[in-house]
């Protein structure tokens, strides 16, 4: 793995998409850019640029000029990260508070169990697998078959992924994994 796409896998770990890690390690190496420069630098288009160049400001990675045209400027890297993990533990408040209110509201109702089905679950994203893991560890009882592409096992390592797994294998669960590593 070379260092941009080392850097980039981990910026997405962060909460970026793929397309805004990409643009901000672009601004972070080659200073600011106007859209235009970027979607040629970057070989997309500009609407794409112009989506992931805000949804880099509402992270607070990315600040834009008052000249016209408009150009946009990383912030440093500490800061970016920063206003990243301020926004995401306010979204772990918010996701807490509304858990609460989930329980409290599955006491007042009569769900049916569906311990008499097997089930999977189609995961797309980064974000998604260290999610899962994280969650659903502690609850797993019998098998794990994953199927993954050749980035997740790195992923899950670097997030503490492996060591929810072995708990689970301590408790005498199996687990299966089909990668493509070539």
């Amino acid at each position: 793995m070379d260092d941009d796409s080392e850097f980039i896998t981990r910026l997405i770990s962060f909460g970026l998409s793929e397309k805004e890690a990409q643009v901000y390690l672009h601004l972070l190496k080659y200073g600011p850019k106007p859209p235009s420069l970027l979607a040629k630098s970057l070989k997309t288009y500009r609407e794409d640029v112009h989506r992931m160049l805000t949804g880099l400001i509402d992270k607070g990675m990315v600040n834009p000029s008052l000249d016209s045209p408009t150009v946009y400027a990383a912030v440093d890297l500490e800061t970016a990260l920063d206003s990243a993990l301020k926004k995401h533990e306010a979204e772990l408040r918010e996701m807490e508070m509304k858990k609460q209110e989930l329980q409290e509201l599955s006491r007042q109702q009569l769900f049916r169990p569906s311990d008499e089905f097997s089930t999977y679950k189609i995961i797309k994203s980064v974000k998604e697998v260290m999610v899962t893991i994280n969650s659903l560890a502690s609850s797993l009882e019998e098998e794990v078959l994953a199927c993954c592409s050749e980035k997740v096992p790195i992923l899950v390592s670097l997030y503490g992924g492996f060591q929810a797994l072995k708990e689970f294998i301590d408790r005498g669960g199996k687990v299966k994994v089909i990668s493509d590593i070539p």
